[in-house]
């Protein structure tokens, strides 16, 4: 993809534009606020833009900015759940998480859920839940492209997140 000017764009910036609109729907049914989910998505944005040198794919980045929305709209539900039962006068500012901290869990837990994902599901598998939970592809469209049948494709996925799920609910305990 190029713009006007013959520069090439940049993989994060082109899964934005085609996102956007998807990823602000998802983190406002998340938060139930439109002002919020503009924020997490705006946030995820300015969050992955240092990286965006490190970003090779539009599908990486696809799943990056999803995955930070997602993350985003989660921290400002416990943020307005804690702010609606402490007084926000009585926050101190020691009490509060540390972003970076944040950030680093969120980045470590992402990459153990794909390695996770690279090991324990076959390549068709790990096709259709990226097609679908990263690109946002509806089943037909995955069904017409892999030459299977829509009922296949969300046995397939659902398959996929329950190995996922199990996989990483098993490694938590050991």
């Amino acid at each position: 993809m190029s713009t006007s000017a013959g520069h090439s764009t940049s993989p994060l910036l082109a899964a934005y534009r085609r996102l956007s609109g998807r990823l602000r729907h998802l983190a406002g049914r998340m938060t139930q606020s439109d002002e919020e989910a503009e924020d997490a998505l705006q946030e995820a944005f300015c969050r992955l833009w240092s990286r965006h040198p490190d970003i090779k794919r539009e599908d990486e980045a696809a799943a990056l900015l999803t995955t930070t929305v997602k993350h985003l709209a989660v921290d400002s539900l416990r943020l307005r759940s804690k702010t609606s039962t402490d007084r926000l006068d009585s926050l101190a500012a020691d009490n509060l998480p540390d972003e970076a901290d944040e950030q680093a869990e969120r980045e470590r837990l992402f990459d153990e859920v794909e390695s996770l994902i690279d090991r324990h599901l076959s390549p068709t598998a790990r096709d259709i839940l990226h097609r679908h939970d990263y690109q946002g592809q509806d089943y037909a469209t995955i069904a017409a492209e892999l030459n299977m049948q829509e009922a296949a494709v969300r046995m397939q996925l659902s398959r996929a997140r329950k190995t996922i799920r199990q996989c990483y609910l098993n490694s938590q305990k050991s």
